[in-house]
């Protein structure tokens, strides 16, 4: 039954990853491979802990799983939400009329650039599903939209990477103590630059020309309820500051960010309520969260909910916890541990990666601040964009833009892992 875990999640894996070729769509493959596990983890359980456990030992560990996976949900549906909300009331079109450049190579350090700060004060994911729907504003081409979707995930992971908010493994880390904000910054900034600049400035010899803009989906015919400048500035506005206080929120109150994100989308829905009270009852329909919550990209969510299941199910069963066992075991290089991790991470999940090794490597081992924590920090965030589903940012963007599997291993992959071992190098050779 171990064994048969594992084969079940790769086979899912594959579905996943020949969603075109199969012709079935990726969020059903997710769904069946993560309740597939936990059935196995279920019947074989016994076999699979190798004695006899608890009658009730699964059932607190799916629901304590599901917690953690609901928070990520929660936070992604309010996220999301926002982003339609902005985006309904034309909010996008004012930051998009200021992006006068169609070069690809200029839009590209715009784009890779805006993505990697943004990403450090909000979370990867929430950076992810703005730069996604500005995407769609910017331009035209199917093909443009999905390469720099690829360079906004690139991005996005470097840029939450070397910031103590940024990344829910950084977070995770600094709230453990293995890092402190300070040293965390000052450690792994350099290489997260190096990490998105090597890929830029390799696309900026290879992809010349222009792009063509998105005139359609800007045209304000094609949108007769859109709202007023005063409005649409308003709702961008304060869906931002709505973002970018989750945060603070959570420094605040120590409640987690999907507290923070449903606190701001209440906050713009009472607003939008109020600007919109005199209108026509279809027009304020159209402008309002009850109508526009109804857009948001429902497979794409149960998408991530299956993946999460899946890894949670590999993590329950202590596949993960075997293989931070035989890496600590063959490897003792700190460096090839935490590259192997990284790139693992890009297949699995590098949340249980990250917990894992937590556990595997007490502080005693290595005190706080220590090299092994910086650059876990740094590849576990990185990592995961080798592949697309390797990271909260890709699955976004990935049920956001269509982005094939395949695709974006042949078009964006070998540019994350140049930046990726990039970065690693970079931080080598600083701490020599």
């Amino acid at each position: 039954m171990y064994i048969l875990l594992a084969i079940v999640f790769i086979i899912g894996y594959i579905f996943i990853a020949l969603e075109h070729p199969f012709k079935i769509d990726k969020a059903a493959s997710a769904i069946l491979t993560g309740v597939i596990t936990w059935i196995i983890l279920v019947l074989g359980q016994n076999t699979i802990f190798k004695t006899a456990i608890e009658s009730n030992f699964i059932d607190e560990s799916i629901l304590r799983h599901v917690g953690e996976i609901a928070e990520i949900l929660f936070f992604l549906l309010g996220a999301m939400t926002i982003v339609e909300l902005i985006d309904t009331h034309g909010g996008f079109q004012i930051i998009t009329s200021k992006i006068k450049t169609t070069n690809r190579i200029k839009l590209l350090w715009i784009v890779g650039l805006i993505t990697f700060f943004l990403s450090s004060v909000l979370d990867n994911l929430t950076t992810t599903i703005v730069m996604a729907a500005l995407l769609k504003k910017l331009m035209k081409n199917k093909e443009d939209v999905w390469f720099f979707g690829g360079i906004v995930v690139v991005a996005a992971n470097a840029g939450g990477a070397w910031s103590p908010i940024g990344d829910v493994t950084t977070i995770m880390l600094w709230i453990g103590g293995q890092i402190t904000a300070l040293n965390i910054v000052k450690q792994v900034f350099l290489p997260s630059v190096i990490c998105l600049t090597i890929p830029l400035l390799i696309l900026s010899f290879i992809k010349k020309g222009e792009v063509v803009r998105s005139s359609h989906l800007d045209n304000k015919a094609n949108h007769p309820e859109i709202a007023s400048p005063f409005e649409a500035s308003l709702i961008l506005w304060l869906g931002i500051a709505g973002l970018l206080f989750v945060p603070i929120f959570k420094s605040l109150t120590q409640l987690p960010p999907f507290m923070g994100i449903l606190f701001s989308l209440g906050v713009l829905w009472v607003v939008t309520e109020i600007i919109h009270k005199n209108k026509t009852e279809e027009h304020r329909h159209s402008l309002s969260v009850a109508s526009v919550i109804r857009k948001v990209d429902t497979p794409s969510v149960l998408f991530f909910l299956g993946i999460l299941l899946a890894v949670a199910s590999l993590q329950t069963g202590g596949h993960l916890e075997q293989l931070a066992k035989i890496l600590s075991d063959t490897f003792g290089n700190i460096y090839i541990i935490n590259i192997i991790i990284g790139l693992i991470s890009s297949i699995v999940d590098n949340v249980p990666l990250v917990a894992g090794a937590m556990g595997m490597y007490p502080l005693s081992l290595y005190p706080q601040d220590h090299a092994f924590w910086q650059l876990l920090a740094f590849c576990a965030g990185t990592g995961g964009s080798a592949l697309i589903i390797g990271s909260a940012a890709g699955v976004a963007i990935m049920g956001i833009l269509k982005i094939d599997f395949l695709w974006y291993l042949k078009k964006i992959s070998w540019l994350a892992l140049i930046g990726y071992f990039s970065g690693v190098l970079t931080y080598y050779v600083m701490n020599i």
